[in-house]
């Protein structure tokens, strides 16, 4: 319905299908790149984008995925570009459903600047996959058609990818 109005000219429901989105792309993208100004940049060209091709615009699948896949693609053409800048600890916005008290605040925190800093890490091959399927919530198969790789390299990527991201998490609880 919202895709219907958009095609329409629908100034609102573009607004509606950026506020349902943005945080999730946002998220995604400061996955990939670990630069959280540059994510933002990077959502920030995807719904302009999307807002210009309104006319054109023909969705065949779900609509997040689509965008997601807009956002991974620019993310992986600024990886290719530059090395992925590391997030200061506190430019991480991380959003925790209800109120939290500030200690569980503070292990979150600690949580995800762990888990941050151990993505990083990661080849950047990897953690596309790994972020892809974890916070997107792609299928292996459509991870594999947006890279052009076999399903076999996707599922070996992410595999990989998974033990890395252990042993270097484990490696930090050691010491």
């Amino acid at each position: 319905m919202l895709i219907r109005r958009f095609k329409r000219g629908s100034e609102n429901a573009f607004n509606r299908i950026y506020e349902k989105y943005k945080n999730y792309l946002l998220t995604l993208a400061t996955a990939l790149l670990h630069d959280v100004s540059v994510a933002e940049d990077i959502v920030h060209d995807v719904f302009v984008t999307f807002a210009k091709s309104m006319e054109e615009f023909e969705l065949t699948g779900s609509l997040k995925i689509y965008l997601a896949v807009c956002v991974a693609n620019r993310a992986r053409n600024i990886n290719k570009a530059i090395k992925p800048l590391h997030l200061a600890a506190d430019q991480a916005e991380h959003s925790v459903s209800g109120s939290p008290r500030p200690e569980q605040s503070a292990i979150l925190a600690e949580y995800s600047e762990r888990i941050n800093n151990a993505l990083v890490q990661l080849k950047y091959e990897q953690r596309e996959v790994i972020t892809l399927h974890l916070i997107s919530g792609m299928k292996f198969r459509h991870i594999s058609e947006l890279q052009g790789k076999s399903i076999n390299t996707i599922q070996s990527r992410y595999r990989y990818g998974l033990e890395k991201l252990q042993s270097l998490l484990d490696e930090k609880v050691a010491t």
